[in-house]
């Protein structure tokens, strides 16, 4: 049998409040602004995403979001922060700024849904694990850190 692919970094779940169930099928857009990076997915069966898939980026791929994650890190601690613009001069050591967008107008429809997409941006810190849940209703969304 072979082994399941360690989870990213970063993962998300979306759970469909009118429903009380998970919401399958939501495209999702992992994007660094700091290196102008992105990462895509869709929501499973369980409205989760463990990995993510790379996509085109104005810079070099850097692989995996671990390996971004780390580059972007180890780059920032070396160059004090200084080279990679405003988001990352503000940045604690050790931290990065991502965004995460999710495109909840294709799931409910355009015309269903006061937010046809939610982005939400958030700190990441070396060496932990972000988990994002998403409570979403066609009017309503509400997340926080999950584990």
């Amino acid at each position: 049998m072979a082994e399941a692919p360690q989870k990213d970094p970063i993962t998300c779940h979306v759970l469909d409040t009118t429903t009380g169930r998970p919401a399958p099928g939501i495209k999702v857009t992992l994007y660094n602004p700091t290196v102008k990076y992105a990462f895509n997915a869709i929501t499973n069966e369980d409205g989760r995403i463990s990995n993510w898939s790379q996509t085109d980026s104005e810079v070099e791929p850097r692989g995996s979001v671990r390996e971004t994650l780390e580059w972007i890190i180890q780059n920032h601690a070396e160059n004090g922060g200084n080279e990679n613009g405003p988001e990352m001069a503000s940045c604690p050591v050790e931290s990065s700024i991502w965004e995460i967008e999710f495109d909840t107008g294709s799931y409910y429809g355009l015309k269903n849904t006061f937010f046809p997409k939610v982005k939400l941006t958030f700190l990441v810190k070396e060496g932990q694990h972000y988990h994002v849940p998403l409570l979403l209703g066609p009017y309503s969304f509400t997340t926080y850190r999950g584990s």
